[in-house]
């Protein structure tokens, strides 16, 4: 009878099994040969960290993400390292090593070499939220997360399934607590444990289900995403500088425009940037900014999957662009001053957007600079050419204003002729200042033509932008 019954549980979908071995607290056992992660694709840095740990007697894994990309075939940009030891224990191990975070206490390993310095993040196990006690809100939201457990009360505490898995480097495992290998391989994105009482604990769970189904191209089940409508409106109570790194995350992923119309469909967009509000549901009347947002995102995907750098400023700056152009034109037609007008209308569309999720000063004043910027490049005469390539913010105010010309918004030959002039020797950059000498710019522009004062024959003429 027992050789029977095992046989047939045997036989039953894998899916069962998995869903069975994590009730019993004892993950599945992953060979190489199964997950057919390439080592290749580690970081030398995040194989340190765990033999450091195992040498020292602690457990360390490889986890998370990372282990979801290692397993897809793809390299991860990031790695994590789960381990029993604690923040203090180990900080002590490691010469670069600092704690941060107030809500769920971390370690960052930093590791320096040729490029940019690499930083492992180590977390210890944490215990399941019935074991954190005064650490949980009356609703059910997580307020502090220090309270460690074992490595299945920590993988029952990640968000997905295919995020919940470990990897040791030194044998060349995956420990798999709730089928993450299987739901990879149905491209299926799961919720472990209830979804709606996961999303209260901590609403940037959905916001993360968007990213991460717009990353893998995987489908959310229908258990994952049919709460997410409901509770959408409890986003807008995480604190502002959590709620700013996701959603930089998110366009940052390389998969942003997808991941936006993924909030779209979610009904998440709502608020976190007043410009999607308008051009996510659909308004005839924003198509224009419709069609600058989609391509400045598709821009950015384009870049970061190339493994080009990106502003976050300036991402920022296109997102909110439509939304200041029309404040622009709005200010103008009131009669204020063109520059006046322009710096009003930044005033304006960055205090609407603090209403929602509020940016980082450091990158809204990238914002202002790359915005003040744009009327400078129609003074193409005299000395402000120089001193506008002299600006240390230039090549980002360049990028913005060719976004511009292809879309339509700013004439072609504008961004034509910075490109010639940046590339041109200077008698070949004179010639240039000669030809725009009389050009009076784009008549779309917004801003208000002048008159031309008179000036000396042999003095610059200095040509306002229309």
């Amino acid at each position: 009878m027992i050789t029977k019954f095992i046989k047939r549980i045997l036989r039953r979908d894998p899916m069962d099994r998995h869903v069975q071995t994590s009730h019993s607290g004892a993950p599945k056992r992953i060979s190489k040969k199964a997950h057919r992660i390439d080592p290749h694709l580690l970081s030398k840095n995040a194989v340190k960290v765990t033999d450091t740990l195992q040498q020292a007697g602690y457990e360390a894994f490889i986890v998370g993400g990372a282990v979801r990309d290692l397993a897809l075939g793809i390299s991860p940009k990031d790695f994590d390292v789960a381990t029993n030891a604690t923040p203090e224990q180990v900080q002590k191990l490691f010469r670069k090593a600092r704690l941060i975070g107030r809500r769920f206490q971390i370690v960052h390993v930093t590791f320096f070499g040729k490029g940019a310095p690499e930083i492992i993040e180590v977390s210890t196990f944490r215990a399941l939220l019935e074991n954190a006690g005064e650490h949980v809100a009356e609703n059910g939201r997580i307020l502090r997360d220090n309270v460690w457990g074992s490595q299945h009360e920590d993988a029952a505490r990640r968000d997905f399934s295919i995020n919940a898995m470990y990897y040791d480097p030194s044998s060349e495992t995956v420990l798999d607590y709730h089928g993450g290998m299987v739901d990879m391989q149905k491209k299926v994105l799961r919720m472990i444990g209830d979804p709606a009482k996961r999303y209260r604990e901590d609403p940037i769970r959905m916001l993360r289900a968007i990213r991460f189904a717009a990353k893998t191209g995987f489908n959310l089940d229908l258990a994952t995403s049919a709460p997410i409508a409901k509770l959408s409106k409890l986003i807008h109570d995480v604190p502002s500088a959590r709620l700013f790194d996701e959603i930089l995350k998110l366009l940052m992923s390389g998969y942003s425009w997808a991941a936006v119309q993924g909030l779209r469909n979610a009904g998440l967009h709502h608020g976190l940037l007043p410009l999607l509000d308008h051009i996510l549901d659909n308004d005839p009347d924003s198509k224009e900014a419709n069609e600058f947002v989609r391509v400045a995102l598709e821009n950015t995907d384009q870049r970061i999957r190339s493994g080009k750098s990106v502003s976050a400023g300036f991402l920022f700056a296109t997102l909110l662009w439509p939304d200041l152009l029309i404040n622009w034109k709005r200010n103008i037609a009131k009669g204020m001053a063109n520059i006046a007008a322009l710096h009003d209308a930044m005033d304006e569309t960055i205090a609407t957007q603090s209403s929602g999720m509020v940016i980082q000063r450091r990158f809204e004043s990238d914002m202002r600079e790359i915005w003040a910027m744009q009327p400078r490049f129609e003074r193409r005469v005299g000395r402000y050419p120089f001193r506008l390539i002299e600006s240390p913010r230039f090549r980002a105010g360049y990028d913005f204003m060719l976004l511009r010309c292809t879309t339509g918004e700013q004439n072609s030959d504008l961004g034509e002729w910075w490109t010639s002039f940046i590339a041109a020797d200077s008698v070949g950059q004179e010639a240039l200042m000669a030809s725009a000498k009389n050009n009076t710019g784009n008549p779309n522009s917004p801003t208000k033509k002048r008159r031309r004062r008179k000036v000396k024959s042999n003095a610059p003429t200095e040509d306002t932008p229309n």
